[in-house]
């Protein structure tokens, strides 16, 4: 496909406080969240579409040529051969070159500084000609960045101006916008009608807006580069229109920010870091989703402690030990408030394994841990055990055996979240093996400090392998003891198993067991872009995630690749073979290489959260998705890196329950991911 006609490769600029600019190569937005300014009010929530884009046009001695290209209702373009998009690069930031049908060629970049709601847009001639100007017109719309805007008569269309600033307030309640700009500014009141956002269409939501237009800037190019910067502020706050850092400055300062990062893979794990009121946390995917629990977790062993951002990691484990509720840690944050919702079992277990792996890190690399926050996270994890083994909600239990049960009839606990309505399509009540896995790697690392875990450990570990081995199958059971039926088996193949054998430092198999279960998910699971979350042939399996909320969430869990889920299958996979510097090697090339060439697709730089099970694989969900990042990352530094400690099976044992209190249902992951078609329209 042509960068003229590539709508499908997406760019991401993030601010660092939850806020982001991004678009797609071809310029066209295709998503209600592509926009250039999309701030967060109340970071990393409150996120408010302000600037959705630009209406650019360029006018020669050969007449007029648009610069920004749009989609509208029905399905119309104003696309033109009279001007091509001849490169495009998005290192350090994304920058544009367009040809003219008459030779002119313009440079167009766009970048957001971290740590600011501020985005820097600028063009420039690149050949010397005389008689070029260039006119923007800014789209505003200032809406929830879940909903929809259209025309309407509340639209504060008055600006207030100055010398090189102009500077709207689309609507009381909504953040002012600043505009800086070295052009000239005239007033020109227009709405746009009826732009089409294609992959909102093809999810099945709203997917037409009408933007304000408040009036248009003026630069002559053929004078020098032409510039504005948009920034976000409270109504009423000047700062924007006083600041007088210019754009070369500001390059300059981020240039070498980015530098500072390293790698590229470095720079795409910057994006997901953000700022929080209590320290720091991970957002777990652009464009919708904020910082959830899980996703958290999994994704800080690859953002935080892969790349030595272990300052990051402590803040955000001390935030999150403040968040626990009877042990249960929140699996997200409403967006806009609001009370957490406690629907995991299995969030606070990886908050064991990251806070255990992040204090042997510190260890590790003699960095200056402060014992007040060990003994905080040590208490936490305490915390977490004591309240799971005694009994916690949503059936949250350790039973007699060892084993973690958990669930109760309509709520989804596991990672496998997904529901349509009310039916839960994985509900996966009882016993799950990979929360089998967590749960013990839990008791091992308590049991370092606190010897009354040893033996609750090796009960769980001796009914793990008696009680989940499949010897039809020569695999692991997907869960035991479903619905809390005792003897009660599912033997659905899911990637779940794989956490058993890889993906945590204790390994619950023999070294025997362990390569037949590695075996059996590479021959019905592994794809180039991740594990397969249902092996094909299952009833339910679906080869596309694809279609309306409905059809997508019923496959989201049933066949849907999930990048995340490669790294602890090759840490398996290279156990298997014994570590050596040759198996290592080829884990590189056969499962991190596909990786590695997927981050030129979808969006750009990172990894996305899912895939079609069936080639070609097409990308589908978040294109930017941070535990996808995360343990990709992991991947390349610790576990095809030089050999990363192996701990083999221990021994065996047994323990108790009781029942826990049920609090309220709570929304899904797929479904809270972005369902929110509210119209603007006041």
């Amino acid at each position: 496909m042509s960068l003229s006609m590539d709508d499908r490769t997406e760019w991401l600029e993030a601010d660092g406080l939850g806020g982001f600019a991004s678009g797609t190569v071809c310029g066209i937005r295709t998503r209600r969240y592509h926009a250039l300014l999309l701030a967060a009010s109340t970071p990393p929530t409150g996120r408010q579409v302000l600037v959705n884009g630009l209406d650019v046009t360029v006018r020669t001695p050969a007449g007029e040529f648009p610069l920004s290209f749009h989609r509208y209702r029905p399905d119309v373009t104003n696309r033109t051969d009279r001007v091509s998009i001849e490169s495009f690069t998005n290192d350090p930031w994304p920058r544009w070159v367009f040809r003219l049908s008459d030779g002119t060629r313009i440079s167009h970049e766009v970048f957001v500084t971290k740590g600011t709601s501020r985005t820097v847009t600028a063009w420039e001639l690149l050949d010397p000609r005389e008689g070029v100007r260039l006119r923007v017109r800014p789209l505003l719309s200032g809406r929830d960045y879940h909903a929809m805007h259209h025309e309407n008569h509340a639209f504060g269309f008055d600006a207030g101006s100055g010398e090189g600033w102009v500077r709207w307030t689309p609507y009381p309640d909504v953040p002012a916008i600043t505009a800086r700009h070295n052009g000239s500014y005239h007033e020109d009141l227009v709405w746009y009608r009826s732009f089409l956002y294609e992959q909102e269409r093809a999810r099945g939501f709203d997917h037409v807006e009408d933007l304000a237009s408040p009036g248009a800037f003026e630069f002559d190019l053929t004078a020098g580069e032409a510039w504005m910067i948009l920034c976000a502020g409270r109504v009423g706050d000047s700062h924007a229109a006083t600041d007088s850092t210019t754009p070369t400055e500001l390059r300059g300062m981020e240039r070498r920010r980015r530098t500072r990062l390293g790698s590229a893979l470095d720079r795409a794990a910057d994006a997901y870091l953000v700022k929080r009121e209590d320290g720091c946390t991970i957002i777990a995917g652009y464009p919708w989703f904020a910082d959830w629990g899980r996703d958290t977790f999994i994704a800080l062993r690859g953002l935080c402690l892969a790349t030595g951002r272990l300052e990051e990691a402590r803040q955000i484990l001390l935030a999150w030990a403040r968040s626990d509720w009877r042990g249960v840690m929140p699996n997200r944050f409403p967006d806009r408030g609001g009370v957490p919702e406690y629907n995991s079992v299995d969030a606070s277990l990886w908050y064991i394994i990251a806070a255990d792996e992040f204090i042997r890190e510190c260890d590790a690399h003699r960095w200056p841990f402060a014992a007040a926050d060990r003994e905080v996270l040590r208490d936490t994890i305490q915390r977490i055990l004591i309240a799971y083994a005694d009994g916690t909600v949503h059936g949250i239990r350790m039973d007699s055996d060892g084993l973690l049960a958990a669930g109760v009839a309509g709520l989804q606990l596991t990672w496998m979240d997904a529901r349509v309505n009310d039916r839960v399509i994985t509900p996966r009540v009882g016993k799950p093996v990979e929360v089998q896995a967590l749960w013990l790697n839990a008791l091992r690392i308590g049991a370092g400090w606190a010897p009354r875990w040893t033996d609750v450990f090796e009960r769980g570990v001796e009914s793990f392998q008696r009680r989940f081995w499949n010897e039809a199958d020569q695999c692991l059971f997907d869960i035991v003891d479903v619905d809390h039926v005792p003897g009660a088996i599912d033997s659905t193949c899911r990637p779940n198993q794989i956490l058993a054998v890889g993906g945590l430092s204790q390994s619950l198999l023999s070294d025997d067991l362990a390569a037949k279960v590695v075996r059996k998910v590479e021959a019905h699971l592994v794809t180039p872009l991740g594990l397969r979350s249902l092996a094909p042939g299952h009833p339910d399996y679906s080869p596309k995630y694809a279609g309306g909320p409905e059809e997508r969430d019923g496959a989201y869990h049933q066949g849907t690749v999930w990048p995340w889920l490669t790294a602890a299958f090759v840490d398996a996979w290279i156990r298997a073979r014994g570590g050596t510097p040759d198996c290592r090697a080829e884990a590189k090339r056969r499962f991190v290489r596909p990786l590695l060439d997927h981050l030129e697709t979808a969006g750009l730089g990172h990894v996305s959260e899912v895939a079609d099970a069936e080639a070609p694989h097409t990308p589908g969900g978040c294109p930017f998705q941070a535990w996808s990042v995360g343990e990709l990352l992991r991947l390349e530094r610790k576990i095809c890196g030089p050999g990363s400690p192996v701990e083999r099976t221990p021994r065996d044992n047994r323990a108790r329950h009781e029942a826990a209190s049920e609090p309220p249902r709570a929304s899904s992951r797929s479904t809270a991911s972005a369902r929110a078609d509210t119209v603007i329209g006041r």
